[in-house]
Order: structure tokens, then sequence, then C-alpha cells
């Protein structure tokens, strides 16, 4: 199957770069110079990961993000001149699933969308040996489902994004066992290990914020100072 990509970005050469290194790993690419034209691709078109820029005419990169999250959890990475870190956060909390800022290496970006797209296309493979065995794993009012792709609280489903789905089935398969940041970067980031420590803070916060009663006075999953983190046994 050849996966889709949509690339949104107003500057042309950076289009025609992406469309170069992508067309020649095979994938096909729809290209939008704006917000609304990557919204209008995404509602005709079968799209398997979204390259979004954030300053964009008419619609920006975060709101497209925001929306196509209403709609979708293909992976979204987000390429940017917008290098603080309070702008990655802002792209991770919405939902996207990796944050670039150029310039940028074209090589490390082909690595990231084929790591972002066997990481989603993996979960959502039922025919795979990981869904064969796949069970109900149970920790406290959480309980997820590896066969339909779900975590529940108290029997309501939690929607996550696809990090946030591999984050939580790692801890909730082991609870009680300390993850390293390393370990739960590998998990969440495929052959690609990327030691931002922002990064994995604002997964795990979002997470908290999802099946925490109290996101400040977490129950569940627990931070391990100067190691990492794990679920707690209930």
């Amino acid at each position: 199957m050849s996966y889709k990509i949509l690339v949104a970005e107003d500057d042309d050469s950076i289009v025609d770069l992406l469309k170069l290194y992508l067309e020649n790993e095979g994938y096909g690419v729809y290209a939008a110079s704006d917000g609304l034209q990557a919204l209008k691709i995404l509602e005709s078109n079968r799209i398997d990961l979204a390259v979004l820029d954030i300053m964009m005419p008419k619609l920006n990169g975060y709101e497209v993000t925001k929306r196509i999250r209403n709609i979708s959890n293909i992976p979204i990475l987000i390429l940017s001149a917008k290098n603080l870190d309070s702008d990655k956060i802002i792209g991770l909390e919405l939902g996207a699933d990796d944050y670039l800022t150029k310039p940028f290496n074209p090589l490390e970006i082909i690595a990231r969308v084929k790591a972002a797209l066997r990481r989603y296309y993996k979960l959502n493979d039922n025919t795979g040996k990981e869904n064969i065995a796949a069970t109900k794993f149970k920790v406290g009012e959480l309980e997820l489902d590896t066969e339909r792709l779900e975590l529940l609280k108290n029997g309501k489903e939690i929607a996550l994004t696809p990090t946030e789905y591999r984050i939580i089935a790692l801890l909730m398969k082991a609870p009680g066992r300390v993850y390293t940041k390393a370990q739960i970067y590998e998990t969440i980031s495929g052959e690609y290990f990327e030691s931002d420590d922002n990064t994995m803070m604002v997964h795990i916060s979002k997470l908290r914020e999802k099946i925490e009663k109290d996101p400040k006075s977490p129950e569940y999953i627990k931070t391990i100072r100067g190691l990492g983190y794990k679920i707690e046994k209930r």
C-alpha cells in the first residue's frame, strides 16, 4: 500500500523538497498552501499522515491540528520556524505527535515519517501478531483493550492520540515496573531516539489530564525522580 502524505506549507521551495524526498520513498503526496486547503484535502482524500507548517495563511497549523484531532488520529508532524519550547509544547498539547524546527534535514523528516507510520499502522493492523495475542489489561478504574485499541475508565472511553496510547499501553502491561525515559522514547518513536524532556513531560501531562482525578496529584502515572515513570498497581 502506498501511504498518502499531506504536506501543508506555504513555501513552495519546501513543498518541492519534501515532495521530492517523500515520493522517492514511494509515498503519494498532497500539497496545500494554506490551512483551509489542507482541511479540504483531508475531507476528500484518504490521508495517512500530515506534515503541517504553523505559520500558514487562512488557518494556522495549530488550528489545523486541533481540527484534525476532532475527526482523526492520523500521525501529525509539525514543521515550523518557531523554535521556542512553548511553541513545541502548544503543538504537542493540541495533539501533534512530533515537532521539528526549520531549517531541517530532509532525511530526518523521512526517518520520522517512517517511524510515525510504522507506529500508527502497527497499532491498527488487526492481522498482526500483536493483536492475535491481544488481551485486556486492568489497573484500578482503567481498562486497556489492545484488540479495540481503547482505553476505558469506569467503562467510558478516553480519547487518546497514537503517542498517548503507546505510552499508556507500555505502562499498563507491566504495573509497578519503572520505565526509563529512554525506554519510553524508544517505544513511542520507534528506532529514533530523541532525548527531549519537554516532549515527554507534555505527553505524560496530557495523559494525566485524561485519566487522573487530580493531575497534580496523580494516582496512576507516577514520576520516579531521576529514572522515569511507572503506573501504580491498584
